[in-house]
């Protein structure tokens, strides 16, 4: 049964599938594709044949490794490329529930308009689960930082943003706030019921190394789940399902 589950994981289209051919039509061998991530030989087969769950750290080393954008692994529809003369004019329309899920302990993302590659910003749906910094860190080790800018509007709820330079401030629905991203901060929940926010991330530079390597870390103690410890972090595709209340 596990292994018709294996094969059923791998049909065309899944993202397993679609990593397999990219590295293929790129003639790179599992070995060549292992030094480019850092992730074992043994780990890239099996998230290849879907054995294994793709989390945000594994795709976004992967999407670097072979030099694509990390949607088209999650969502690989075809792009029609632009001729001379043709206007830009990209657009996409995300329906309710729709995007690409990624979960932690202290945030659930739906992230926005991923069948458009080479974005410029990064769109997304939050909900904040974590309420104490001290919760937060103990999946983060402290405030989180990456390379760029980024800007969120509160919808639901109220949140307490941290920040390394500033006091903490409450934000509620109908706020908004912009910031640098390379200064340390967290969002934490302030209210009962949910809370969520639009936010929308603009990296600096092409290359987010400290980004990868924040989820990579996560993702290695969140995977102390073999122990029964914790839950590790997933990516995963949703359409109508996808935005559900945090339980």
């Amino acid at each position: 049964m596990k292994a018709n589950g294996q094969k059923l994981a791998a049909v065309a289209g899944s993202p397993g599938a679609t990593i397999r051919a990219l590295r293929l039509g790129k003639g790179l061998t599992l070995a060549q594709v292992s030094e480019r991530t850092g992730l074992a030989v043994s780990t890239l087969s099996k998230l290849e044949i879907g054995s294994v769950s793709l989390s945000y750290d594994k795709l976004m080393l992967i999407s670097k490794g072979l030099g694509v954008d990390m949607a088209s692994l999650v969502d690989p529809k075809p792009q029609t490329a632009r001729g001379i003369g043709m206007a830009a004019g990209r657009r996409t329309v995300q329906r309710a529930g729709e995007g690409q899920l990624v979960e932690t302990h202290s945030y659930r993302q739906m992230y926005l308009a991923t069948e458009l590659l080479n974005k410029k910003m990064t769109p997304m749906f939050v909900e904040i689960r974590a309420r104490t910094l001290e919760e937060f860190s103990r999946e983060f080790g402290g405030l989180i930082r990456h390379p760029g800018e980024e800007f969120t509007f509160v919808i639901e709820g109220e949140l307490d943003f941290l920040s390394e330079l500033y006091a903490p401030v409450r934000l509620r629905a109908g706020d908004s706030i912009y910031f640098d991203s390379e200064m340390g901060h967290a969002y934490l929940k302030a209210s009962e019921g949910p809370c969520r926010l639009v936010c929308s991330c603009v990296p600096r530079g092409e290359d987010d190394e400290q980004l990868a390597d924040m989820f990579v870390k996560v993702s290695t103690r969140n995977e102390l789940d073999a122990t029964g410890a914790a839950t590790p972090v997933r990516a995963k595709a949703s359409r109508k399902a996808g935005v559900k209340r945090a339980r």
